[in-house]
């Protein structure tokens, strides 16, 4: 089945490559909105399903590209483990390869790694319909490792993603929230201070003065940390970092509701607060802020501002999407993106101009 289904999926994109037309690459379609434009005629990848290899005892679970996520953490968690990096789900069927092509993670990445950190190894379809492979399923493995990371959050842009190899953690014992009332400011300065101390962080978020810290361990461990932290506990754990991860938080349902442009910047965790012209929620220790824009956002500023602190700022939602949706790159990386698509995808066939409109 296996072997049929990457058959086809090689000779829809050889007939592509052939006349130089487009395909655009869908799994579950739960991250349409992400990225730039949506070109091509659909490659479905729904077929590549199944769970090829797990071993709990080794951490490692190898899948294929159209599997459900849910289906994979419903077989991790009757063993004890997880996915580390808690990959959003944005809407119903989102599948593996989708998690691996965006790159996005949730509220552990922090604390526990990025979905780069944890693939193993990928096998991919390229852009002239080889098979390929690279990476493997132990931990030890190093050959092509960087290849393999490569393809984590390149939107699609460089192969159909086929199959995954990624690294399991075992799922905490018990998780507590707490909650603290304070400032913006104070809640970085804080979160950042608690980060250098041992103790079992595994999330945080700052929304209209309130700081949630999730503490994940051993029993003992979370309960010394809350003794010595303080704050108040926050009873549905499990719900409020659902709707974090998935943004059905308070804070992403407003913005949409609006129908407000919400911005994601990557910066340094010891940014300062400041005001960009909207509403804030900030995650990862500091290190993620969105930003629900209006019309009194100058989005010159905001980009300005994230790269003054050693980041970048992504145009993640809004109804109309312009050509600009990622931070533009320096000259050198820019040039180093356009040799990768040439050596991946020569024809520019697959998920043309997803993530820009130069390739």
């Amino acid at each position: 089945m296996a072997d049929l289904d990457i058959a086809g999926v090689q000779e829809a994109i050889r007939r592509a490559a052939a006349v130089r037309s487009p395909l655009r690459i869908v799994g579950g379609a739960t991250k349409d909105f992400y990225g730039e434009k949506l070109v091509g005629d659909v490659l479905d990848v729904r077929e590549l399903t199944g769970i090829v290899d797990y071993e709990p005892n080794e951490l490692v679970i190898t899948a294929r590209a159209g599997t459900p996520i849910d289906e994979i953490e419903s077989a991790m968690s009757a063993s004890g483990q997880m996915l580390a990096f808690e990959p959003p789900r944005f809407a119903p069927g989102g599948t593996l390869g989708g998690a691996i092509a965006s790159g996005l993670s949730g509220p552990r990445r922090p604390y526990a790694g990025a979905v780069r950190d944890l693939v193993l190894g990928v096998k991919i379809v390229d852009g002239t319909g080889r098979a390929l492979s690279f990476g493997g399923r132990v931990m030890k493995n190093v050959a092509g490792f960087d290849v393999s990371r490569l393809m984590t959050g390149a939107m699609g842009t460089l192969g159909v993603i086929t199959e995954v190899s990624l690294k399991c953690l075992p799922l905490p014992r018990t998780e507590a929230t707490r909650l603290f009332a304070m400032s913006a400011d104070e809640s970085i300065r804080r979160v950042n201070e608690w980060g250098g101390q041992p103790l079992p962080l595994s999330a945080t978020c700052f929304h209209q003065g309130q700081l949630a810290v999730r503490l994940s361990g051993a029993p003992s461990a979370v309960a010394a940390a809350c003794a010595k932290m303080g704050g108040t506990a926050v009873e549905d754990t499990e719900g409020l970092w659902t709707s974090v991860r998935d943004q059905t938080h308070a804070f992403f349902a407003d913005a949409a509701a609006a129908r407000a442009p919400l911005w994601r910047l990557s910066v340094g965790s010891t940014a300062p607060y400041t005001d960009l012209g909207g509403e804030q929620l900030i995650e990862w220790g500091g290190a993620l802020r969105w930003l629900a824009a209006t019309p009194r956002t100058d989005l010159a500023r905001v980009r300005a501002w994230a790269s003054s602190h050693g980041g970048h700022a992504t145009l993640f939602r809004a109804a109309d999407k312009p050509s600009d949706v990622f931070h533009p790159l320096p000259p050198t990386l820019a040039e180093l993106h356009r040799r990768l698509k040439a050596t991946f995808d020569p024809n520019g066939i697959l998920n043309r101009n997803r993530m820009s409109t130069a390739f």
